[in-house]
């Protein structure tokens, strides 16, 4: 199983960043996939889950509004569009697959990417 996820950098506050996920060697549309991020000295923390058929989003507070995910079941992908990022947004992001409902518990799922570095400049 591979996750890769893709689409980090360097942006200024109030911009925006796409993240993409590649997802190989499972069943995609068994999965439901998820978002999370880590800042430095920090907790892995959820940002973003979307359901096995994409009808079912799922925001955590600090996001929901500026963030966006989709996915692709043909494509075996899952994006997150970032818009009017804020310093605090910046962390590593890593996206996942869990067969766990629409979870926004780490320990639910079962498969990770490598994560992808978001920095956002005050």
């Amino acid at each position: 199983v591979q996750l890769q996820a893709s689409g980090g950098g360097l942006v200024q506050a109030g911009g925006s960043l796409k993240l993409s996920c590649t997802v190989s060697r499972l069943i995609f549309s068994n999965y439901n996939m998820g978002w999370f991020r880590q800042a430095p000295g920090k907790e892995r923390e959820f940002v973003a889950v979307i359901s096995r058929g994409g009808s079912m989003t799922r925001y955590a507070d600090s996001v929901n509004g500026r963030f966006t995910i989709t996915r692709d079941n043909a494509k075996n992908m899952a994006d997150l569009q970032m818009n009017s990022l804020k310093p605090e947004d910046t962390a590593v992001y890593y996206c996942a697959a869990t067969t766990t409902y629409t979870s926004n518990y780490v320990g639910h799922y079962e498969h990770w990417g490598q994560g992808t570095l978001v920095t956002v400049s005050s």
